[in-house]
């Protein structure tokens, strides 16, 4: 990470002590710097457009206005380069689906390290996504049932193309899985996009969850048990 342009983050969480408390422990890391916290919706829009963070860290309450519903409207005002990760306490995993399904790219529960979170907050700037094995694990045990109805997407797939939701699956980037696969990079985003496609997935994570719920890849518990 540059050091010299640290990381511009947006706080959003409604209880000020906890954004004191975020704020002195992520300007405190050096690669970043939080350039606005609020705790209202309103506000939040506000600093988005004003600030253009690059990362927004946001809370959710079962009995607030800062809801999922907040992450369209958020990410639109920031602009193209910024990303949002919902850090929270709340473990319902309908929650944390329906925050990837409104743009979240990381969930982080309150529950972990700084240095979790700082992982995650890079991760997620470079591009990727930041979903914990445990979390991917309550997607699939809460996931809805009826999965004989994506069985001819998961058909449609190549045996390369599987073999690439496998390693995606594994956590490899696009320079690793055409290392492994001895092809080129452009090739892998081609299998990529074709996936995608077949699937009618947005992007990785949600082709993570896919692919977890419908069996396409062993779940992460399961990978443990036979370990």
């Amino acid at each position: 990470m540059n050091q010299t342009s640290p990381l511009r983050l947006l706080l959003v969480d409604s209880y000020a002590l906890v954004r004191a408390a975020l704020r002195t422990m992520l300007d405190g890391h050096g690669g970043f710097r939080v350039v606005s916290d609020c705790g209202t919706r309103a506000m939040a829009l506000a600093h988005a457009g004003h600030d253009t963070p690059d990362i927004i860290l946001l809370d959710v309450s079962h009995d607030g206005e800062l809801w999922v519903d907040a992450i369209p409207p958020l990410l639109a005002a920031a602009g193209p380069q910024a990303r949002l990760i919902l850090v929270t306490a709340l473990t319902d995993p309908d929650i944390h689906r329906q925050a990837v399904q409104n743009g979240a790219r990381g969930i982080v529960g309150k529950d972990r390290s700084p240095e979790t979170l700082f992982k995650a907050i890079a991760k997620v700037h470079e591009g990727e996504v930041w979903i914990e094995r445990r979390m991917v694990a309550e997607f699939v045990s809460h996931a809805a049932a009826g999965a004989g109805g994506y069985r001819a997407r998961i058909d449609s797939l190549t045996r390369r193309e599987r073999e690439v939701v496998r390693l995606v699956a594994e956590g490899l980037k696009n320079k690793q899985i055409a290392d492994r696969l001895a092809v080129a990079d452009v090739t892998v985003r081609h299998h990529l996009t074709s996936i995608f496609a077949k699937l009618d997935v947005a992007d990785r994570l949600s082709l993570l969850v896919f692919a977890f719920k419908n069996g396409l890849v062993q779940s992460p518990d399961n990978r443990h048990k036979h370990a």
